[in-house]
């Protein structure tokens, strides 16, 4: 994957290269057109004056007077009839110059050598200091003729390149900006689109969609808002689903006490009917207080509050007395319990573990099959241990597994529930073993039984760090 920062580096430094490139063929373009006929032009007039002048003045030392002229910024090169030739001012570089153009200048002709120069870069056309890149005129003087080649000096040449350089300049600079300008959309235009998909994320709308195809940062920043807004929408439908949930669990045992109590007013229920009438309000009003005190831990739970009083004890212990307590309905079910809890002592909150255990035992014995069995172990490493919750009940579907642990939900998903519960207990249990730094595992298969697998660590996580 590329990353942002490459990618910004390579269309920063392609833009440069680019501009550069770009520029240079503007620059290039103008000289060829523009500024080549133009120094062409305004050369041979020079060279024309030059020869005007030193024709008017036949007292004139020729060769002082080219000398005096090379040393203005000039170089030049003086042919005559007899093919002798000498040079003023800086050195050519290439000094090669067809016969043929050195007669054609003496029998009259106007040699435009830097217009006619090959159409090369603007440097070589500039710059080339070679005797072909000259203007070169016929001159009379003394009664001999004579072919005078003359084009600007190098450093002469460097003052009058400075518009070329500005203008190239120019060019680069306003290339680079539109290019800038224009990246910079391609790279913000994401961004945009998650701004808007923001927004209307923030109005509740969580069927947002972006079309960012990208393998970079950006890519994987729309895909991670992508999945947030999934997510989103789940915990929006939970709770709205929370809310039903729970405003039916509480009105339907309110309607009932409320029915309950209508008949006990009437004074022809007495005896073992106002009892049993008694019995089922008190059991809905103990109904509520269990959801009640459920909610409320529920509620610290999510708050994350400091609920959590941990201490080294003993789990083993715990199990035996929680099995004690539950021994009469285990028998009255005619369950089979059998069990391995060897002394294990582990760190944590001896209330929140034995709710977890409370739970899971529960569980086992509410939803066994009568003349079942149960098995409950307690298994230690070095680090860990696991205590395996084991029963032959009724079994879960894989649809019931993967909500097994969302508030409210009960495998028995109708309102008229045969088996008492209100849908929380195994969430609470999965939020403690969280808080607990543990994981619980779930397995089970229809009508064979679910094992449950509680696994924490025996020191806390702070001493582990040392270990």
């Amino acid at each position: 994957m590329r990353s942002l920062y490459g990618k910004f580096m390579i269309v920063t430094f392609g833009i440069m290269i680019a501009s550069g490139l770009l520029s240079f063929m503007l620059a290039n373009a103008y000289y060829q057109h523009q500024l080549k006929p133009e120094n062409d032009q305004k050369n041979t007039e020079l060279a024309l004056q030059v020869v005007s002048f030193i024709e008017q003045n036949p007292d004139l030392d020729l060769e002082a007077y080219l000398h005096s002229l090379a040393a203005v910024g000039y170089q030049l090169h003086l042919v005559q009839e007899s093919g002798d030739s000498l040079f003023f001012g800086g050195p050519f570089r290439d000094k090669s110059l067809p016969v043929s153009i050195e007669k054609r200048v003496l029998n009259g002709d106007i040699y435009h050598g830097i217009l006619h120069f090959p159409q090369e870069t603007f440097v070589t056309g500039f710059f080339a200091n070679e005797l072909r890149n000259t203007i070169g005129v016929p001159l009379t003087f003394h009664g001999q003729q004579y072919a005078l080649f003359l084009r600007p000096s190098i450093e002469f040449l460097f003052r009058e390149m400075r518009s070329l350089f500005g203008l190239l300049i120019i060019f680069s600079t306003t290339l680079s900006i539109l290019m800038v300008v224009i990246s910079a959309k391609f790279l913000v235009n994401p961004i945009a689109k998650l701004t808007k998909a923001t927004t209307h994320l923030s109005r509740g709308d969580f069927q947002v969609e972006l079309d960012i195809a990208r393998q970079d940062e950006l890519g994987e920043l729309a895909q991670s808002f992508l999945r947030m807004a999934n997510k989103l929408e789940q915990i929006e439908d939970m709770r709205k689903e929370f809310i039903s949930n729970i405003s039916h669990d509480i009105q339907s045992p309110l309607s009932n006490i409320k029915g309950y109590v209508n008949l006990l007013e009437k004074e022809t229920v007495v005896g073992k009917e106002r009892s049993q009438y008694v019995a089922i309000t008190n059991a809905e009003i103990q109904r509520l207080s269990t959801l009640t005190k459920q909610l409320l831990l529920l509620a610290s739970l999510d708050r994350n509050e400091d609920i959590l009083r941990k201490t080294h004890f003993n789990v083993s212990d715990q199990w035996k007395e929680l099995i004690r307590s539950y021994q009469w309905l285990i028998s009255e079910k005619g369950i089979m319990l059998s069990y391995s809890l060897p002394d294990t002592e582990i760190y944590g909150d001896p209330s929140l573990l034995n709710t977890v255990w409370d739970n899971l035992l529960t569980n086992a014995i509410k939803y066994n099959q009568a003349d079942g069995s149960m098995d409950v172990s307690i298994h230690k490493t070095a680090t860990t241990v696991s205590i395996k919750v084991e029963d032959t009940g009724i079994g879960l579907s894989q649809t019931e597994l993967e909500r097994i642990f969302e508030r409210f939900y009960r495998a028995d998903s109708s309102r008229t529930r045969t088996m008492e519960g209100t849908g929380l207990g195994l969430s609470i249990v999965a939020t403690i073993v969280q808080l607990h730094n543990g994981q619980i595992q779930v397995t089970s298969k229809e009508k064979e039984g679910t094992t449950f697998i509680v696994e924490l660590p025996i020191e806390p996580k702070e001493d582990l760090q040392h270990i």
